[in-house]
């Protein structure tokens, strides 16, 4: 085709050649081209950088410099703290605070199990209206958490209202059986009626409202209520006695010459008026420190424990600490 001057238009569109069809080179010629151009890489003309580094303002200082202040801070809060803690485990005074520390522990340290009714409540009652005669046989009343009317021989006939006697004990409470349709003293050998020569309502020979030698509302010796057996035990609404003024424990020279230590626990019942008796070694240590520690706690003083805010007899277990330094 022929065009006017000889030369081919210009096309408007330089794009438009991208719609056309093209011819693709084979595939060999690419082939053999590509692997010309791998072993032999054909060498391109240098780079021309044409933009220049402009410098900017540093973001980064002030954080930089605190995290080394930080660092540092932090360094020297360590290196204080363990030095303050040997100084402390260093320190003699602090070591014969630790060393000569006596504390007062609760008798069951065991987990606690609700199935051991016995350690529940202890102590009993008794009562009586003065009567020649001891108490009579008979059975004991119903149990209660509460009293309206102490267990008695009734010399009322035809009482207008009539309340059911109890005694003040857990409801489960393992008491003596009497098969009789009389109120008494399970334990009784008397078989006359009698409320017993003790005092103050209820029967036997002690005090109070209940029944037996006792003192309170409950059945046998002891006080307080519950189940006779002199003192109560922590637990069951019973609150544990605390020391109010102690004397440290002397150590005996047998004991020192040989440089012996060790624990010695004593078993304690803390009375009313906040005094140690009946004290006994459970655990001994030997050397004459057994003594020793018996000694020093026959002199202790006690706030006493309390059963619905009255003071009563409470067991306790004090471990007595001897060590040197």
């Amino acid at each position: 085709m022929a065009y006017p001057g000889g030369k081919p238009p210009v096309n408007p569109d330089p794009e438009i050649h991208f719609l056309l069809p093209s011819v693709e080179e084979p595939f060999f010629r690419s082939l053999g081209r590509n692997i010309k151009e791998f072993i032999r890489p054909p060498k391109l003309p240098p780079l021309e950088v044409t933009s220049k580094p402009v410098a900017v303002k540093e973001i980064w200082g002030f954080y930089g410099g605190q995290g080394k202040r930080a660092g540092m801070t932090s360094f020297l809060v360590h290196v204080g703290v363990l030095a303050l803690l040997f100084f402390l485990g260093t320190n003699k005074v602090v070591q014969q605070v630790v060393k000569q520390q006596i504390e007062l522990i609760a008798p069951d340290i065991a987990p606690y199990k609700p199935t051991v009714k016995k350690d529940a409540m202890h102590g009993g009652g008794g009562g009586g209206d003065r009567s020649p005669t001891p108490v009579s046989k008979g059975k004991l009343p119903k149990l209660a958490n509460r009293q309206f009317v102490p267990p008695m021989i009734s010399h009322v006939e035809n009482p207008k209202l009539v309340m059911d006697p109890t005694l003040i004990m857990p409801p489960d409470t393992n008491i003596p059986k009497v098969d009789s349709p009389n109120l008494g003293d399970p334990l009784s050998k008397s078989g006359i009626a009698s409320n017993g020569f003790g005092s103050g309502g209820g029967m036997g020979s002690g005090r109070g409202g209940g029944i037996g030698p006792g003192s309170g509302p409950g059945y046998g010796p002891g006080s307080g209520g519950g189940m006779g057996g002199g003192a109560y035990r922590i637990g069951g609404g019973v609150s544990p006695p605390a020391i109010i003024f102690k004397v440290e424990p002397e150590y005996s020279e047998e004991a020192r010459k040989a440089k012996f230590q060790g624990t010695v626990t004593l078993s304690v019942v803390v009375d009313e008026k906040g005094n140690p008796r009946d004290i006994k070694i459970t655990r001994p240590l030997g050397l004459g420190l057994d003594q020793k520690a018996v000694e020093a706690v026959e002199k202790w003083k006690f706030s006493p424990g309390k059963k619905d805010g009255k003071p009563v007899p409470v067991f306790a277990q004090i471990e007595v600490n001897f060590r040197l330094l």
